[in-house]
């Protein structure tokens, strides 16, 4: 996930923003870019239509990682975003182009109002559930998964649930659900999702072994875009830079793609490590022109540690981004960029907040 309405704190990276050109089009003919089908929507003012239009659009921002295009969906739902009548599917549709952006608190409102007036909407509370596990709030993750078992056939509340057992360090009893629920339901979408969720148990609990079983049976399942980038981060961990770059070689290119692409060439010493640095950097300066462009301190903080050698600069981005976003990866990136900053103050502040949200890593790399 990517974040969106906290204040950046850029100006510590502010550099980045030299090194990209403005294009300055020297005729009115002149392509700039050529927008992907799904992209090219229609103006129509049918709900139902721009639902689907919208759809697409984040479908295909999910498949190339472009933010861009989660803002045209918002776009194309713009004149029902204050309705609060509107169809549910299109409320969820727009929930979801905030969720995509990290406008985490605008999607909570809007799912909240909703299932008030029709608690009978599963795809609502599981968004709500996983909206409120990325910040931390696990209980109130509880309850809505809780909503989930109660509105939809299982596995996904019981696996909602297993999921926060699991971040709260009950790793014996969210294994065993995860792994009877992965024997029950054979679908390799459903597989490769309880596969996921497992492979990430088993790292925190310092499983290494067991965790890349889980990864592997992931990718040999349904893999998409969140299983490779989370396969590549454990590869990067224990130490395997090259298998890291070879997993995402053939993988559009998205800014999360080319992130680990430059840290695995880096450490690997690759030939191509600088010219992955320059081009994430640039991907970074033109971000930065964009309404939607807050929200990545998660990014900017890995780059300025991994890639930059400026832990200072990368600390203060983790702290911004655990003002909002507690997943495990965040809290972990924070206790890495103290660590390397020398400051003893923040490593006492990444552990005081894992034990306020209520997270449990024992990596050797946790927190």
């Amino acid at each position: 996930m990517l974040s969106r309405a906290a204040l950046l704190l850029w100006i510590c990276l502010g550099w980045l923003a030299a090194t990209a050109q403005p294009i300055l089009p020297s005729s009115d003919s002149q392509v700039i870019e050529r927008l992907p089908p799904a992209a090219r929507i229609s103006l129509s003012s049918d709900p139902a239509s721009a639902t689907r239009d919208a759809l697409a659009l984040l479908d295909e921002a999910r498949r190339q990682g472009d933010p861009r295009l989660a803002g045209r969906a918002l776009a194309r739902l713009a004149r029902w975003q204050t309705d609060p009548q509107a169809d549910p599917a299109l409320i969820i549709a727009l929930a979801s182009a905030e969720q995509y952006i990290h406008q985490f608190d605008k999607a909570i409102a809007r799912l909240s109002d909703l299932l008030k007036r029709d608690p009978a909407q599963p795809q609502a509370w599981l968004m709500l559930a996983t909206l409120r596990r990325a910040q931390g709030r696990y209980g109130d993750s509880d309850a809505a998964c809780a909503q989930v078992a109660r509105t939809t056939p299982a596995p996904y509340g019981p696996a909602c649930l297993a999921e926060n057992q699991a971040l709260r360090g009950e790793f014996d009893a969210a294994r065993s659900r995860l792994q009877a629920l992965r024997s029950a339901f054979r679908s390799p979408a459903l597989r490769g999702w309880l596969s996921t969720t497992l492979a990430e148990l088993e790292q925190r609990a310092a499983n290494p072994g067991a965790a890349e079983a889980a990864w592997r049976d992931a990718l040999d399942s349904d893999p998409d875009g969140y299983t490779l980038i989370g396969w590549a981060d454990f590869l990067l961990e224990q130490g395997r830079p090259l298998e890291a770059y070879a997993a995402l070689s053939a993988e559009p290119r998205n800014d999360n793609v080319l992130l680990r692409l430059a840290i695995a060439a880096r450490r690997a010493q690759r030939p191509d490590a600088a010219a992955l640095q320059r081009e994430l950097r640039e991907r970074f300066a033109l971000a930065d022109q964009r309404p939607e462009s807050s929200g990545h301190e998660r990014e900017r903080a890995l780059a300025a540690l991994d890639l930059d050698d400026r832990p200072r600069a990368a600390l203060a981005l983790a702290r911004q981004n655990v003002s909002w976003q507690r997943e495990p990866i965040d809290l972990l990136i924070l206790a890495r960029c103290a660590k390397a900053a020398g400051d003893a103050a923040a490593q006492a502040q990444a552990r005081a907040l894992a034990a306020q949200v209520g997270m449990v890593d024992l990596r050797r790399s946790g927190i």
